[in-house]
């Protein structure tokens, strides 16, 4: 009888739940922790250790992939190819170049791509889990706003300008004088007793937290421009007006404010009687009937016609190309001719135009992220140790 010599090719090395993690992604996966170590001039640990330390890591990457298989989670060529572009292009290589360089390091190009594969999945799994178990209160954001790290790191410097005087009647008399155009520069030469009053009251730019607070509060949300009321201290009536402000998170938009009505093509009503129709509610406009009461009575968008057709206020890039087309070209105060856009027919009106100012909306939105990411990673870690602790694990003996 001739006996056969058995080549292993792979070997289990620990169940996990219903998968397996073999001896070849422990094998790879230290060699990979082991190299980056060199790479980084640091000391790695005893094998013994950084081999329970790649074990539990892979232990709950398989975990998750389970999740993320049972839920359906799939990422297409396309995601995965953009994927490996950018990281590609975060290297300075185009994308065949960044392939070339796995031949050269004598690494697999399809598992670097099977890996990223299964780090998207599991991105998905935890922003599926952990994102939605995680709530942050009003009370929450605005203490952290008010906090020392959110001053320093998210407002905006602040150019500030001072006037002192001693009385209450002038104080008054000059914020009225301000607040109707007078140049400030000019009265706080004139009338201020403060010691900078001779370069125009300018006390320069400041962090919110390296000025006083009776002048923090007062500018801390408000435009440039912005005067105060007089401010009693010890030293007398405080005027503070906003000269200017600095940051990474200064910005402005132009913004429209529009209404409109519209009105869309089904089954009963083709796009010549949909137009006619929505003509004939534009020519009672026109003819000076409410444009409020017949957008309420008309119009077909849910989210506006309650409210008179009033969209608020709009930015450029938010809406239809062929609505924003319209509104950019209609004057202020106008109707426009009716138009086609994906969701049907409309007509609109300009009612205003502005530069609003994006700052305080920008400072909230990251001191949201800052909040939502710290938590997010305590959840995180709180949410993989659960899971770890209730798995199936076995660890087989490969000796």
């Amino acid at each position: 009888m001739q006996i056969y010599a058995i080549d292993i090719i792979d070997r289990v090395a620990i169940i996990v739940g219903e998968g397996v993690v073999l001896e070849s992604q422990v094998n790879s996966m230290l060699k990979t922790v082991k190299s980056r170590l060199e790479q980084q001039g640091v000391q790695y640990p005893p094998d013994e250790i950084l081999l329970e330390q790649v074990n539990e890591r892979l232990i709950v990457e398989e975990l998750q992939l389970q999740m993320g298989n049972r839920a359906g989670v799939r990422i297409s060529d396309g995601e995965l190819n953009a994927a490996i572009e950018s990281i590609a292009q975060n290297n300075n290589l185009g994308l065949s170049d960044f392939v070339s360089s796995f031949e050269s390091r004598d690494q697999s190009y399809e598992e670097f791509r099977n890996q990223i594969r299964k780090e998207m999945i599991i991105q998905r799994v935890q922003r599926g889990k952990v994102a939605s178990s995680i709530e942050i209160t009003e009370q929450e954001l605005f203490a952290f706003l008010a906090s020392e790290e959110a001053q320093e790191q998210l407002y905006p410097e602040y150019e500030i300008g001072q006037i002192l005087v001693t009385s209450e009647s002038l104080a008054n008399t000059l914020v009225e004088e301000l607040r109707n155009g007078k140049d400030f520069a000019e009265l706080a030469k004139q009338y201020s007793k403060a010691a900078n009053a001779n370069n125009g009251g300018s006390l320069g730019f400041r962090k919110i937290n390296a000025m006083p607070s009776i002048f923090s509060d007062v500018v801390k949300n408000a435009s440039i421009g912005f005067v105060s009321d007089p401010l009693q201290t010890g030293a007398g009536f405080q005027i503070v007006k906003l000269l200017n402000k600095r940051g990474r998170l200064v910005q402005y938009e132009d913004q429209w404010n529009v209404r409109h009505i519209l009105m869309s093509t089904t089954k009963v009503r083709d796009e010549v009687f949909t137009k006619n129709e929505i003509e004939s509610v534009r020519e009672r406009v026109i003819a000076g009937e409410s444009f409020d009461l017949l957008a309420k009575e008309f119009s077909e968008d849910p989210g506006s016609a309650n409210r008179g057709g009033d969209l608020d206020w709009l930015s450029k890039g938010v809406t239809d190309p062929a609505f924003e087309k319209m509104f950019l070209e209609t004057e202020i105060g106008n109707i426009s001719p009716v138009f086609e856009s994906q969701f049907g027919f409309h007509f609109l009106e300009v009612l205003g135009k502005r530069n609003y100012e994006k700052t305080f909306d920008l400072i909230e939105d990251q001191a949201y992220n800052i909040i939502f990411s710290r938590k997010y990673d305590e959840e995180l870690e709180n949410s993989l140790r659960t899971m770890r602790a209730e798995a199936f694990v076995e660890f087989k003996d490969l000796d």
